[in-house]
């Protein structure tokens, strides 16, 4: 017997849901009372797992909504789905066939259901997000000051807007910290992420935010899905170059300037960087391992719930099993 599987496209007002293998479809509003019952029928259905494309943020509410009513739901990449459709020669794209192709990706390849994250761990990825699109716009009104008269009302409106954005800055920065105090995990482990020199407050809490499996996967799976891990591009007798792609973009960003201050301040990744520029890898691919290095350190001490300390992290032969994971 076939596994069941359920797909669902989602757009801002519209949910299609199709059945596979049954080949059952029907559509839904997006509005609360319509969720519930879309999820209601769902429960009747028993799927082995419910996929959901990510759609930059349409489908939170349905998604909550199923894990809630405890149902197996997997929210996947959109690009992994559009491979598959092309895969198996599906190359119209219509809701319906996006349902349906989302339905026997589902059914096929049973990709795993992943817990979703509460409702405080959204709030600071919200805090997070929005500081950065702060700094984002910031960045481009000094741009655009730059470029303005020395004098006049279009140079003083830009000055003024960028105060005004600082102090939004300034603002988001007080309540993400008070979010952060009133959750005694997230102190303990921000305290922990800290005490790693090169780490500092944006990078503690940009982890905490966007990267809540942290501590909770091994090493590759974390270097994977913040997008360092390396992949073999070889065929035959052909050894290509590996190169790093995907994964979470602005967690990858964080660690990336992390990084660069670890390579000069941290002394332990500051001898490993160095070490590798001396074999005579290019500063690019050695910043690289050093941000792999870095995450890998990290998930490890959230782990085991361990500090940073110099000597544990420059001497891993005589470590034991815990803090020996905690450098490797």
């Amino acid at each position: 017997m076939e596994v069941v599987s359920v797909g669902i496209d989602v757009s801002k007002r519209e949910l299609v849901i199709a059945v596979h293998p049954t080949g059952e479809q029907w559509t839904a509003a997006t509005t609360p009372p319509a969720i519930a019952t879309v999820v209601t029928r769902l429960r009747t259905l028993g799927p082995r797992i419910i996929v959901v494309e990510a759609t930059g943020g349409y489908e939170r509410a349905l998604v909550a909504a199923m894990a809630v009513a405890a149902l197996p739901v997997a929210v996947v990449n959109p690009r992994q789905v559009r491979a598959f459709a092309q895969a198996i020669g599906r190359t119209a794209k219509t809701d319906a066939v996006d349902a349906g192709i989302l339905a026997s990706f589902g059914g096929r390849l049973e990709p795993a259901p992943r817990p979703v994250t509460d409702v405080a761990t959204q709030t600071l990825a919200a805090l997070v997000a929005r500081r950065r699109q702060l700094l984002e716009m910031i960045g481009m009104e000094r741009g655009r000051l730059e470029h303005a008269p020395p004098t006049g009302h279009l140079t003083r409106e830009l000055r003024r807007h960028i105060r005004w954005l600082e102090r939004r800055v300034e603002d988001v920065d007080d309540e993400i910290g008070t979010c952060i105090a009133a959750h005694p995990t997230w102190r303990v482990q921000e305290e922990l992420l800290r005490s790693v020199p090169g780490v500092g407050p944006t990078t503690a809490r940009t982890l905490l935010g966007e990267l809540p499996e942290l501590g909770r996967l091994d090493r590759r799976a974390i270097a994977a899905l913040v997008g360092v891990a390396p992949f073999n591009c070889d065929s035959g007798q052909h050894r290509g170059q590996r190169h790093i792609w995907g994964g979470r973009a602005s967690v990858r960003a964080t660690i990336y300037m992390a990084a660069l201050s670890a390579a000069r301040y941290n002394p332990v990744l500051r001898a490993f960087y160095r070490r590798l520029r001396d074999a005579g890898k290019p500063a690019k691919v050695a910043l690289v391992a050093t941000m792999r290095k870095l995450l890998t350190v990290l998930n490890a001490m959230i782990k085991h719930q361990s500090h940073w300390t110099p000597q544990v992290a420059s001497t891993p032969a005589s470590l034991t099993g815990q803090a020996r994971a905690a450098t490797v």
